[in-house]
């Protein structure tokens, strides 16, 4: 009873206490931003940026000579989908403000990196005036909404799509320190009764504990990794029309080296809903974490650790005591594989999409492959639409077959193929940035990855497996922003140049992977795994993939056939 007890008197965080203090998330932002004598925001504002979608960093290759401090911006774009106009504008703020890049994020959205103070409020103003926002794109509030990125043959992307957009909505918080400070440019009276008192009316005075993410998700592909969501969507078709979808809750994967109640965990499917109960599903799923989640404790603050704690079953009774109305049980469905298209298509209606590799989602100007000059000339000339996927890659939609060839030929001028992209290995990999800007990478992960893939890549080719895909995903840290802890082979920063091995995740990216080796150095990743691709090479069964090979042999599973 005493352990209980103190267990029920933790104090709250220091994020909730500056949540309570300033509920309108403004703090002194404004005042900070306009005054050129300052070259950093406080550790509190840092804080409340996160909910405007922003990220104080600095540049960690330069630290010797002391602390240059730039900003990360990410957009909120629901279902990562932009028009060419769109597009354009996030390509010329990144020239202008950013450091001549755009980065694909593994949630469907764009990162400006590099921004420097002088720019910061500039690069906002001109994309709120180009009616697109960054609001809520961080923070303990719901994330970008995620939905599938390829034009389906049945057009269930296009009604996915709009709920996304329509959650995504619902799920917006209500402040007006947003607009105040990156359109007006006008620090709010935080001693104003209004503002002193402000209640968000979904998330309440100190919204959520934690970040909550949301996606939407349609068979046979896991495209954008459904069970790592906090609240899922899986769409049910039915003679050919959207019957509804199951929901899932409960997933997420980041957690703490050295921290046992920290884990990455698998979503609950819990029950069948109507389209046209989605938003009320929404809100609700998102109040129980509001309600329930813990607010002492940041690194067990996230949902997944409610239902791990309190079961399924408690989940969907609070649910339906919530709604007022009882779910239906869910419905039979099947996920085969997770990636993208490469390459051209037709899309249902006759028009035509092209997906396009890019590498660790970066999107740039280099030597022989000048990726970031043809998609901006093919904004301008074509106008297509632009859908950014969970995998950090892009797909140019809504294209006529008349441009098909100009944009073939336009692409190829720039070093850019459009068939054969790359090679298998590197279609299925993912890396989130890490160094030199991400503050919490404790070892390489995007600038080193492509090495270490051609590394793995001359192995398989000596074993005779030069065109077997395995899903590869490299995290700098143990926050699995590239979902390394779902991969066949996944690899977690822990010190510089020293991963943490995962073994054995699915095609279909619905199973978790196991530790392998807890402490890696880098030169010897591929010394290491040599030994356990040269036995899948010899014994694996049929064209079993190395993640199933794994779990049946090394971690005695039983896997089940697709």
């Amino acid at each position: 009873m005493i352990e209980n007890n103190a267990a029920s008197e933790k104090k709250p965080t220091h994020n909730e206490v500056i949540k309570t203090a300033i509920p309108t998330l403004a703090g002194n932002i404004a005042g900070t931003l306009n005054d050129p004598a300052v070259d950093r925001f406080t550790e509190d504002d840092q804080q409340f940026l996160k909910f405007h979608g922003i990220y104080q960093q600095d540049d960690r290759d330069k630290r010797k000579t002391g602390k240059l401090f730039i900003w990360m911006i990410r957009g909120r774009i629901p279902g990562g989908v932009l028009n060419a106009r769109q597009y354009l504008v996030y390509d010329q703020l990144a020239t202008q403000f950013g450091n001549q890049t755009l980065r694909i994020t593994s949630r469907q959205s764009f990162q400006f990196h590099g921004v420097v103070k002088a720019g910061l409020g500039p690069l906002m103003k001109q994309l709120n005036e180009a009616m697109m926002d960054t609001i809520a794109a961080c923070g303990d509030v719901n994330r970008n909404v995620m939905s599938p990125p390829t034009p389906a043959r049945n057009g269930l992307d296009v009604q996915l799509l709009a709920d996304a957009t329509r959650v995504s909505e619902a799920l917006m918080p209500i402040t007006k320190a947003y607009h105040s400070i990156w359109v007006e440019g006008v620090q709010l009276d935080l001693s104003a009764s209004e503002n002193k008192e402000f209640v968000d009316p979904l998330y309440g005075k100190t919204y959520l504990p934690r970040k909550f993410k949301a996606a939407f998700a349609a068979t046979p592909v896991n495209d954008v990794d459904i069970f790592t969501n906090c609240l899922g969507y899986i769409a049910i078709e039915e003679s050919g029309k959207l019957a509804g979808y199951n929901l899932t809750v409960g997933g997420g994967l980041g957690r703490s080296h050295g921290n046992e109640e920290t884990y990455p965990r698998i979503a609950d499917v819990i029950g069948f809903l109507t389209p046209a109960q989605l938003v009320d599903v929404s809100k609700s799923v998102l109040t129980i974490h509001r309600d329930f989640g813990d607010r002492t404790n940041r690194k067990h603050a996230r949902l997944k650790y409610v239902l791990e704690e309190k079961g399924a079953l408690w989940f969907r009774s609070e649910l339906e005591t919530r709604l007022g109305y009882k779910l239906a049980d869910a419905k039979p469905f099947k996920f085969e594989r997770q990636g993208d298209h490469f390459g051209w298509d037709t899309a249902t209606d006759g028009r035509k999409f092209l997906g396009l590799y890019v590498e660790t989602g970066r999107i740039k100007d280099k030597d022989g492959y000048q990726l970031k000059s043809a998609l901006k000339l093919i904004a301008e000339r074509f106008k297509p639409e632009f859908r950014l996927t969970p995998s950090q890659n892009i797909v140019l939609a809504n294209i006529t077959p008349a441009d098909q060839s100009s944009i073939t030929q336009l692409l190829a001028d720039h070093g850019i193929p459009v068939e054969n992209q790359t090679t298998a290995l590197r279609r299925a990999s993912m890396a989130c940035p890490s160094m030199p800007t991400c503050g919490l990478g404790l070892a390489e992960s995007e600038r080193y990855l492509p090495e270490l893939l051609s590394r793995f890549e001359n192995v398989l080719g000596e074993l005779g497996l030069k065109d077997n895909e395995i899903i590869i995903r490299m995290t700098g840290c143990p926050n699995g922003c590239a979902r390394p802890y779902m991969a066949e082979i996944g690899f977690v920063g822990k010190a510089p140049g020293r991963y943490q091995v995962y073994l054995g995740g699915n095609e279909a990216c619905t199973r978790l992977n196991r530790l392998w080796k807890d402490n890696v150095k880098d030169p010897d990743i591929v010394a290491e795994l040599r030994p356990l691709l040269e036995q899948y090479a010899k014994n694996r069964i049929g064209s079993e993939r190395f993640g199933d090979w794994v779990s049946r042999t090394l971690w005695n599973e039983q896997v089940a056939a697709n």
